[in-house]
């Protein structure tokens, strides 16, 4: 089917991903690293005290993940939409009026688990249990409401910033996502139940079968992939989570900074199709053995990197990377362990990427506040990329046999 006849007959599904996953960004790193110097400011927080308030809301998020995420097999989007669009507002609304260091522990965690996880989570699994074979162009369709997202806010709020009280717009943020809930329940009137659309589109994974949590959590390749799971949350969380500091530590100022996003924007864009389009054509084992490269060479540009301009190519290549990561770890457990349970089996994914988002800021912080700047830090995460790289490469090429076809 032509890529315009898809969208075309397919539009209402793809906005809604869109839109859930855009909204996702209100619990998203790089959005609220936007207030770390005033929410510092106001509690008198080092860098790492600050990591490790985030690293512990993050973490938190990240176990209740494990069970949350399996209503996606249970509940429609436009169901669970009706609970999930209301806590992320009221985490929202929770970080407006937060008194202490302490309670805001317990707003850090309802932000990273409605908007980093549950929105994120539901995004992908729409898309990969909806499309089978055209699975890759509807996730890459999809998550560029996460692109979106990464390129207007930081702009839009850092300039409000200037003039509005940090707490101000954390009730502006918590009004956009009331606003975008029944948008997105009016796109999704007629959703089918994952039930009717295992029935006429579900498709195998490994061995012909459709693979429970349980078995999956026993197979090498699940632990092999672990690693290429964890980096780009890891690192690419404390990335923007450290982006004020980087910025200070570089003699760049942060409207400076923030005005590469839309840079970063248009590539993770061109990557996402790109990568979307190379899933469909050329199976999920060949991209899954190369997105740890871009970011390796990213970090690696950025650590190095003593002008804006080559801060801007390190961000291109990031964001190379990070169209990756939206389209080819989602298509990647739908192609190996089939779809009839793919919201528990991806529940456990995304808890692992929403504890690696936990694990970067805290490890980051710790590490600045012992002298060690976030620049120093990149190469030995350059290091970690590649290391990943190479786990991810001897499992899938251990498994790929295994496949009804191969990918």
């Amino acid at each position: 089917m032509p890529l315009f006849k898809f969208v075309r007959e397919n539009a209402a599904f793809l906005l809604a991903g869109m839109l859930v996953a855009f909204t996702s960004s209100y619990g998203q790193t790089f959005f609220i690293s936007i207030f770390a110097g005033e929410i510092r400011a106001e509690f008198g927080l080092s860098h790492g005290r600050w990591g490790l308030i985030y690293t512990l809301g993050t973490t938190l998020s990240a176990v209740t993940m494990i069970w949350a995420g399996m209503l996606t097999d249970l509940f429609r989007v436009r169901q669970l939409g009706l609970v999930i669009f209301p806590i992320l507002a009221l985490a929202c609304l929770s970080m407006a009026t937060v008194p202490g260091a302490v309670l805001l522990i317990f707003v850090i965690y309802l932000l990273r688990l409605m908007g980093q996880g549950m929105m994120s989570h539901l995004a992908a699994v729409a898309m990969a249990r909806w499309f089978v074979r055209r699975r890759g162009t509807a996730l890459s369709i999809s998550s560029m409401g996460f692109a979106l997202g990464q390129a207007i806010l930081p702009i839009i709020f850092v300039a409000l910033l200037a003039v509005w009280d940090w707490r101000t717009l954390w009730l502006v943020a918590a009004g956009l996502v009331l606003l975008a809930l029944p948008v997105v329940h009016r796109l999704l009137r007629l959703e089918r139940t994952p039930q009717a659309i295992a029935k006429e589109s579900e498709a195998s994974g490994m061995d012909g079968r459709h693979w429970r949590r349980s078995e999956v959590l026993r197979h090498p390749l699940f632990w092999l992939m672990v690693p290429a799971l964890m980096g780009p949350p890891t690192w690419g969380t404390a990335l923007f989570f450290q982006q004020v500091h980087l910025a200070e530590v570089k003699g760049w100022s942060l409207a400076a900074w923030v005005s590469l996003m839309p840079l970063f924007t248009v590539t993770l864009i061109a990557a996402n199709f790109a990568s979307g389009l190379a899933v469909d054509r050329f199976g999920t084992t060949r991209m899954a053995r190369l997105f740890m490269l871009p970011f390796a060479l990213a970090f690696l540009v950025l650590g190095l990197s003593g002008s804006l301009w080559s801060a801007a190519l390190g961000l291109m290549i990031f964001a190379t990377g990070q169209g990756m990561q939206a389209t080819v770890p989602p298509a990647f457990w739908a192609e190996y362990f089939g779809t009839r349970h793919l919201g528990s089996i991806k529940a456990v994914a995304s808890a692992i990427m929403v504890f690696g988002s936990a694990v970067g800021p805290g490890v980051s912080g710790v590490l600045i506040d012992a002298g060690y700047d976030f620049d120093r830090q990149m190469l030995f995460i350059v290091g970690y990329f590649l290391f990943a790289a190479a786990l991810a490469w001897i499992g899938l090429g251990r498994a790929r046999s295994a496949l009804p076809a191969a990918a």
